[in-house]
């Protein structure tokens, strides 16, 4: 029934002309028939001018109507998905297990919202999600909306910014206004804006009027997050952004706004191990590749980056013709997405052997006197501009830097200076 009446709410315009038309249909054909046979005739042979210059009034009038009076340049792409099709389960976001956890405890109160009513306490009226890009503050967002069994209406922040005046609050307002109609007939609706920190700044205010679009954006998304117009309807705003939160406008942040704040991290060594064992299951990969040895020298990937090495070693492997990724392809991978395409150089023997020595140097400096690092990888390929590289990660992941390492990490960057200068007494530029 409310969705029949909401049909009717929509529709009534369109209804009201076709109804009208008839009207005037009925009257047009009476009077038409009243006439003599040559005035009827006069008025038959009028008859397909006036369509078609009434055809060409409509269309001129029906294009001004739709691009100034239903949105001109404030029209609004709204990426409405149904929660049924999303079908992201919590099961299927791997990794920043903490996140996880605050996200369901947030789907509990969604779903139980009766029982935190009866004990005098609120709804989740927003969630921030904040993160690294790549992290799959989106891919969290989505599941929310797949394990409370709520609509999801998609949009970025960058679609609120325009060149006109009003247009990013007329868009708020857009917005909002199709997830009251969601609320309304479905019981509940989430809007995920993605990369909330453009419109989100903390906001400025200048005697010059400099930045009073972005001003009045924002100030249009602070009184509908208010829910002034839709109080009863749950609607849950979830914001994303890579940003620090110190960069949003305080107004945002505060309770009754975005209530809760859900930090999403790059994953641990376990975690990225997991997404290393997942993406590797949809390529045809060996058996014996080291994902333990992998997850560790992907430290401090995200899992985009991880989905991306592993799709580069797909690529590798088919360009070299073999039927199965091996843990080459995935070396070659890391070395691609991290320094960028192998150059081809031609180099004489001497160049060759200085360039050998070099990273020779490297290596033995840090693999006797670094603390905390090991070597990964030796390699003379040229890429990003070095003729040679040493690759060396950390045993443990590391949030801190000691003296010693910092001494050593000086040392190993000299060893290639000193191995040159051991050998052939001079030194390469």
């Amino acid at each position: 029934m409310r969705k029949l009446k909401m049909f009717f709410m929509d529709h009534w315009g369109k209804m009201s002309i076709v109804f009208i038309t008839f009207i005037l249909i009925y009257f047009f054909v009476f009077q038409l028939l009243r006439l003599d046979s040559y005035g009827r005739n006069t008025m038959l042979a009028y008859i397909p001018m006036y369509i078609l210059m009434g055809a060409i009034q409509a269309i001129v009038f029906v294009g001004a109507y739709m691009f100034f009076f239903s949105g001109g340049f404030s029209k609004l792409k709204k990426n409405k998905v149904n929660a049924s099709r999303v079908n992201v389960k919590f099961t299927d976001v791997i990794g920043f297990e903490n996140a996880k956890k605050e996200a369901m405890e947030v789907v509990d109160i969604i779903k139980d919202s009766s029982r935190v009513k009866k004990i005098g306490g609120k709804l989740v009226k927003g969630i921030l999600l904040m993160g690294p890009p790549g992290c799959g503050k989106t891919l969290l967002a989505k599941a929310i909306a797949t394990e409370a069994k709520m609509p999801f209406i998609s949009i970025a922040g960058s679609e609120f910014v325009e060149v006109f005046v009003g247009v990013g609050a007329s868009r708020v307002r857009k917005l909002f206004k199709q997830a009251r109609k969601l609320a309304y007939t479905e019981g509940s609706c989430i809007v995920f804006i993605d990369e909330i920190d453009v419109i989100g700044r903390g906001r400025t205010f200048s005697y010059m009027g400099g930045g009073e679009e972005t001003n009045s954006t924002q100030n249009q998304l602070l009184v509908e997050m208010d829910g002034l117009e839709s109080a009863g309807q749950n609607i849950i705003v979830i914001a994303a952004t890579n940003a620090n939160e110190s960069v949003l406008d305080k107004a945002l942040l505060r309770p009754g706004r975005f209530d809760r704040k859900i930090q999403i991290t790059l994953p641990t060594l376990e975690e990225r191990e997991d997404i290393f064992k997942y993406y590797l299951s949809k390529v045809k990969a060996g058996k014996d590749i080291d994902v333990r040895k992998l997850a560790s020298y992907a430290k401090f990937k995200s899992p985009a980056e991880i989905e991306n090495i592993v799709k580069e070693a797909a690529l590798i492997s088919t360009r070299n013709k073999k039927t199965l990724v091996d843990m080459d392809d995935l070396s070659l991978a890391m070395d691609r997405v991290n320094l960028g395409l192998e150059t081809q150089l031609t180099m004489t023997k001497r160049e060759k052997e200085m360039t050998a020595y070099h990273e020779a140097g490297h290596a033995v400096s840090l693999y006797l006197l670094h603390p905390t690092d090991e070597i990964f990888k030796a390699s003379l390929k040229s890429r990003g501009g070095a003729l040679g590289l040493v690759y060396h990660t950390p045993r443990e992941e590391l949030h801190t830097q000691s003296k010693e390492e910092l001494i050593a990490d000086i040392i190993v960057a000299l060893g290639g200076y000193a191995a040159e200068k051991i050998k052939y007494g001079t030194t390469s530029m």
